[in-house]
């Protein structure tokens, strides 16, 4: 990572998952502190200047069935098979959830679908990455917005969140 993101800072779920799926890159003067770390989570106090400091929680949900809910989308149309063409059970389940945890999609640009199989033959893609955020974070950050990158070598897209707000500069660039 230092020779990759040389002048970045990052923090990772290698301690807990030895493929560390989850990945955290960020630059001075932002700073993070990891307060919580599984297989499948990465939880972080973000301190920014001049802001309130505001947790931070990535998620990679488990490709085994019995360590996490299949609760992978939230509508059919976030599913690019043109049979999926009614909200589901678990569909409903995760809604539910979001609504009761108080949180929702932070507006965004980028392909619909965040993941694919990357399949000639029977070709899936679906929205599995999201950034959600809650009524506060939004009132700290009104202008927040995230942009979700082509997938490249990955199935997923990399996502990249902007705040919107002007930070001091940190030194050389």
């Amino acid at each position: 990572m230092a020779k990759l993101c040389f002048g970045w800072n990052y923090a990772s779920n290698h301690q807990s998952d030895e493929d560390g799926r989850i990945i955290l890159i960020w630059k001075a003067p932002a700073v993070v502190n990891v307060l919580h770390q599984s297989r499948q989570s990465l939880t972080c106090e973000v301190i920014l200047p001049l802001c309130p400091p505001f947790c931070y929680t990535m998620i990679y949900a488990s490709n085994i069935s019995v360590e996490r809910s299949d609760l992978w989308i939230v509508d059919h149309r976030e599913h690019s098979l043109a049979h999926i063409d009614t909200t589901t059970s678990p569909m409903s389940d995760f809604r539910d959830c979001l609504d009761q945890l108080g949180v929702f999609d932070l507006r965004y640009q980028g392909p619909t679908f965040s993941w694919s199989n990357h399949q000639p033959t029977m070709p899936i893609a679906k929205k599995l990455d999201r950034l959600l955020i809650n009524d506060m974070a939004l009132q700290s950050f009104p202008d927040a917005a995230a942009n979700f990158l082509p997938p490249l070598t990955s199935d997923h897209c990399p996502c990249i969140l902007s705040l919107a707000i002007t930070l001091p500069s940190a030194g050389c660039v």
